[in-house]
């Protein structure tokens, strides 16, 4: 048997990315999945993707900090798919890097919108819905910046992603005694559209590889490898925890 066989799903931020490589990953391990992000066009290429292997999905796109579209979500979920097994909350945002003397507010709600206030809505949704399953996992991808590591013009940023670190650990003591286990997944830096913006030259990249004990980035799969740890049940005693797959960039940076 497959690790998510009769599981149902929900992953936002998946139309690329770690996300793409999770629904990919999670649909071939027989999860049933509603899948999320902004963008129709591209998150519909992923469904088909899916589908074309025999998977069963359904796409719905929107901003993943609009709490309309994180009850849709769920309600998909229960209707279509009879409940809610794991949650991944993938999406998020880098925001304007810069200095924060150059920071606006507007940028800063924003950056905590895509990042942290994403994470409430999506928790206050899919939590009855676990319970009412009699447990499961609720993942949210965080960073190891803003917890092992400080990089300059990202301080909104990294305020967003420490702030998830706390709301994992708090739901997890709340949820833990009803059988929801709840995990933060820090990626170091790895290939996708988001580190691009970081990584605007051939320079910067070769500094941000050289900052892993790996010597190089991630490519989204193994993340996605992570966060099927964490949604399955190999990780049944594993809840709480800022978990790190980011290829050593916390020992060396």
């Amino acid at each position: 048997m497959s690790l998510l066989t009769n599981k149902t799903a929900i992953i936002t931020g998946a139309s690329a990315g770690i996300g793409r490589s999770a629904a990919l990953r999670f649909a071939h391990e027989g999860a049933r999945l509603v899948i999320n992000a902004r963008g129709p066009e591209a998150l519909d290429r992923v469904a088909g993707e899916i589908r074309d292997a025999g998977g069963e999905v359904l796409a719905i796109a929107g901003d993943a900090a609009d709490p309309v579209l994180a009850e849709r979500l769920v309600e998909t979920a229960m209707q279509h798919f009879g409940g809610l097994d794991i949650a991944f909350n993938n999406a998020g945002g880098l925001g304007d890097l810069a200095p924060i003397e150059q920071q606006t507010a507007q940028n800063w709600h924003a950056t905590l919108d895509a990042n942290l206030t994403s994470a409430f809505h999506a928790a206050r949704f899919q939590l009855p819905a676990l319970y009412a399953r009699g447990g499961g996992s609720l993942i949210f991808t965080g960073s190891f910046v803003g917890h092992t590591a400080g990089m300059p013009g990202m301080s909104v940023y990294s305020a967003g992603k420490a702030g998830l670190i706390g709301l994992v650990q708090a739901l997890a003591a709340e949820a833990g005694p009803r059988g929801v286990r709840v995990n933060a997944l820090l990626p170091g830096g790895t290939d996708t559209a988001m580190a691009a913006q970081f990584a605007t030259t051939d320079e910067i990249r070769a500094y941000v590889e050289g900052i892993h004990a790996l010597g190089r980035i991630a490519d989204p799969d193994e993340i996605a490898g992570a966060a099927l740890y964490l949604a399955s049940d190999l990780s049944s005693f594993v809840t709480g925890t800022a978990h790190l797959a980011d290829g050593g960039v916390s020992i060396t940076k």
